[in-house]
């Protein structure tokens, strides 16, 4: 439960609107507590609380007072989303405009995304930092130049367009890039240089959570982590982005690519090489196919790679390694990316360590034919986020949809004495009708064409009670082009289809068709782990039903099994942590697309006999009050009939 607290006065805690509401007040005094007390602090807060003035706010007004300012200490804003970037720098706007307070803020996005070069986006991450260190230091990047005379020194430009860029903060970072590239400079080393006096960073969870990119980060910018404020935003999503981030991956692509790189450019000797590691790696995958029955992934053992290379090459793994960095360099000169460092950097991360990890063979699909997959993928996140949580001044994560608050504890190692809070909705709680209708499954031991009928039929009748716009979220693409395939013959509403690896522009474009049909009614069909099942707002009378077709869980491959033994081994909660609740936290972020704001009302229906059964239905937090209906057609009518 939250502390008790008082009225706060919005001057007092730099809050920029008039009013605290009282759900704000109670977390407000949660934030105060953490920072006070240097307790770190996991929060569950539903949508439209107003989490982000609840925390930037108090923080701000703390680090500012006269109490702290010996301490030196900075607010690292981390999320994923575009739009909280906006909502963070719009607030932070708000506070110096109404309280007349003057400090530095930056926004910030990867690295490569902020590259003014020419295809500097189409690089994987090792390879473009790669890049930039080979351009900077052959001095062929004119951006960087224009900036910087040497590493620790700005030139008069630079200097000049850090000072003109400091008179307009706080910008989003887009504005920032325009600037920069009108004046040939760029924009990372820009927004470095003005985040040395930055009191509040606003960036992604990778410059906090990526070893190496922090170390750097942080060495540029002249500021320690135990001087550091951490939000952050969207916590739900910080295990996986770590797991992500962490995860390195050889192909037979890769190496057939890096062998005519060395073809390409006349290193024969590597050619050869490359080759016995080819050999190796196919020897490794023997035994797997895609025959019925057959196997298609196995686990790996880190001597199985290393032990034969070394021994076949004639050479120190290491110095194999080097080799191919050295050649890389040279390539990357020629054409930016280099597949010969891509399998230099996998065979560096190939020596990691196994506590904590996992080394799977898999054969999957493509569209140019089947591809092995040799990989090293990290399971526990705990391994990068527990040094980051402890090291902080403080660090407060928090998030609409992190229920139960003591798995993310557990799995991203914040401290036994962490604090949790766990707040309710804001919303009045007519504003919602969440239904069960237990009459059909994506189960794969029913899926047919019967069962894509049915779920459609449902489907139908619920778009057609919606008086507006509906989603429907599925636990696939190809589970959805299953159903859409009845649905489509029995539904009179146009219907918005999401194509799998839409551009941002694409994306943009989609909603804002789909948003159009608000007062005749259309539906969105997308897949709960596609674009739209999380991150995008459609706040007021933009949507007014949602329904979560099935549960997106699968078959649990290899890799699952993996989790769900180690998590059980570490916290005796291995299909809980490793299954069941990352794939309903899936469920929750696609239902909450309909109650963005207070003012909100929409239906929300989980349409799976499984959502009735104990196991699942206890996963539902208890603002949803879920239940089974006999009669949802009637309910939903009925619902929007009082409004």
């Amino acid at each position: 439960m939250p502390p008790e607290t008082h009225v706060l006065d919005p001057p007092s805690i730099l809050f920029p609107y008039d009013k605290v509401r009282n759900e704000q007040s109670d977390m407000i005094a949660c934030v105060l507590e953490a920072v006070q007390e240097r307790k770190h602090t996991l929060i569950h807060a539903p949508t439209g609380l107003g989490k982000t003035a609840a925390t930037l706010a108090p923080l701000l007004s703390k680090i500012l007072s006269p109490d702290f300012k010996d301490k030196k200490l900075t607010i690292f804003f981390l999320t994923s989303r575009h739009t909280q970037h906006k909502l963070a720098l719009d607030t932070l706007r708000l506070i110096k405009e109404k309280y007349n307070i003057s400090f530095d803020v930056v926004d910030l996005i990867g690295k490569k995304l902020m590259c003014l070069q020419p295809g500097a986006n189409l690089l994987q991450g090792t390879e473009f930092n790669e890049y930039c260190k080979s351009v900077r230091e052959d001095k062929s990047c004119e951006f960087y130049v224009n900036v910087r005379e040497s590493v620790f020194k700005l030139t008069p430009h630079g200097h000049k367009v850090v000072d003109d860029l400091k008179t307009i903060l706080p910008i989003h970072v887009e504005v920032l890039m325009e600037a920069c590239k009108e004046d040939k400079v760029c924009p990372y080393e820009i927004t470095a240089e003005i985040a040395k006096d930055a009191r509040v960073i606003i960036a992604d969870y990778y410059y906090l959570f990526h070893p190496s990119i922090r170390e750097r980060f942080f060495s540029k910018i002249g500021k320690e982590l135990e001087q550091a404020i951490i939000i952050v935003d969207e916590g739900h999503n910080l295990p996986s982005r770590i797991q992500k981030v962490m995860t390195s991956m050889l192909t037979t692509n890769m190496i057939k690519y890096a062998i005519k790189e060395a073809k390409k450019y006349g290193y024969t000797e590597l050619i050869e090489k490359l080759q016995i590691l080819q050999t190796i790696f196919l020897n490794i995958a023997q035994g797997l196919s895609f025959e019925f029955g057959g196997q298609r992934e196995k686990l790996a053992k880190k001597e199985q790679f290393m032990q034969p290379l070394a021994a076949k090459l004639d050479q120190e793994y290491d110095a194999f390694i080097d080799e191919m960095e050295v050649i890389a360099d040279a390539v990357r000169i020629l054409q930016k990316h280099s597949f010969i460092g891509g399998i230099a950097q996998f065979l560096k991360a190939w020596k990691g360590q196994d506590e904590g990890f996992v080394r799977i063979m898999n054969l999957e699909p493509s569209k140019t034919g089947p591809v092995l997959k040799l990989s090293h993928r990290c399971l526990d996140p705990s391994l990068v986020a527990k040094g980051v949580i402890e090291q902080s001044y403080v660090t407060i994560m928090m998030s609409g949809t992190m229920l139960p608050t003591e798995m993310y504890k557990d799995l991203l190692g914040f401290p036994e004495l962490a604090k949790e809070y766990t707040f309710d909705n804001p919303f009045h709680e007519n504003n919602r009708l969440a239904i069960v209708i237990p009459k059909t499954t994506t189960k794969f031991s029913m899926r047919n064409d019967q069962q894509f009928s049915a779920i459609a039929e449902i489907c139908s009748q619920v778009v057609e009670a919606v008086p507006g716009n509906t989603a429907i979220f599925f636990p696939s693409y190809h589970l959805r082009d299953q159903v859409y395939q009845h649905l489509e013959p029995k539904t009179k509403r146009t219907c918005f289809v999401e194509t799998p690896g839409m551009t941002k522009q694409e994306k943009t474009e989609f909603i804002e068709r789909f948003k159009q049909y608000k007062n005749t009614g259309a539906v969105l069909l997308g897949a709960i782990t596609g674009s739209f099942g999380e991150g995008v707002d459609l706040p007021g009378d933009l949507l007014k039903g949602v329904v979560i077709v099935g549960l997106p869980l699968q078959t649990p491959d290899l890799e699952t099994k993996q989790l769900i033994a180690y998590y059980q081994q570490k916290f005796g909660k291995g299909w809980d942590y490793g299954y069941i609740l990352p794939a309903f936290q899936k469920t929750l972020q696609g239902a909450g697309r309909c109650i963005r704001t207070e003012t909100d009302r929409g239906v929300v229906v989980f349409l799976d006999e499984r959502y009735a059964w104990p196991m699942y239905g206890r996963c539902f937090p208890e603002e949803y009050q879920v239940h089974v209906s006999q009669y949802p057609i009637e309910e939903i009518e009925e619902f929007f009939r009082k409004f």
